[in-house]
Formats: structure tokens, sequence, C-alpha cells
């Protein structure tokens, strides 16, 4: 598995390095902190990560933000806790309460995958790579 980097972690406290438009080999996105250029429209306008309140956060993380949790984060907390059995939520408490690096530490045993060592996709459910 290539290094989850902290960049990769989205201030909903998605990991990007899990998702399938991160892991794709053709067209792939460079996640919400990253190029502009390479996100997928719908992350471009997500309306999350261009939250006015986000901005005032000093963490750039929700869990700052005076609204936490919002409806717009509940409502996509919901949708990958029911679909992929992750939850932004849980991720941004753990992050606030040990940190980023921790964080992101936690995230590279919970997602390599155990046969080949590549990135477990939180839409797929299995590694790309070996499957």
């Amino acid at each position: 598995m290539n290094s989850i980097e902290t960049t990769l972690i989205a201030p909903c406290g998605m990991n990007c390095g899990i998702c399938l438009a991160f892991l794709r080999d053709k067209n792939s996105c460079s996640g919400c902190r990253g190029d502009e250029a390479s996100k997928r429209l719908s992350c471009a306008k997500c309306s999350i990560s261009n939250c006015e309140f986000l901005k005032t956060t000093p963490s750039n993380f929700c869990y700052d933000c005076e609204k936490f949790p919002c409806a717009r984060l509940k409502h996509l907390d919901k949708r990958y806790r029911t679909k992929y059995n992750m939850s932004m939520i849980e991720n941004l408490n753990n992050i606030k309460k040990s940190g980023l690096d921790n964080f992101v530490q936690n995230e590279q045993k919970k997602w390599t995958c155990n046969t080949c060592g590549g990135t477990i996709c939180v839409h797929r459910g299995f590694c790309l790579k070996c499957n």
C-alpha cells in the first residue's frame, strides 16, 4: 500500500486514499485537498469542503466548526455508514482526540490488504489490485 498522506484526509473526515476515484488507474482524483483540475466534479463542488464555516476553523476540519456535526455532514455520514460501513463523524472525532498523524497510521493498518499489501477500496470493500 502506498502510505496515506495527511493531505488525503478531507475536511469531512473522509480518507481520500481509500476512495475509488483516487485509487482508479484512469482519470484518478487527487483528493479533496489536491489539485482542483484533477478532482471529480462532485468533489470540486462539494458543499462540505466549500463550506463558508469550514474556512473559519483553525484546523480546516469539520470537528472545529461551531455547527459540527451539521446537517450536510450527518447526511453524508449516514450514507457512508449504511453503504460502506464507515463514519466520517467517527473519523473526525478520532482525529480530534488522537491527532491527524495517529489517525492516518490507524487508517493505514485498517485499509491495507492482507494478501498483497494494496489498498482496500471503501466503495468496493476489497483490494483493487488482487480482488
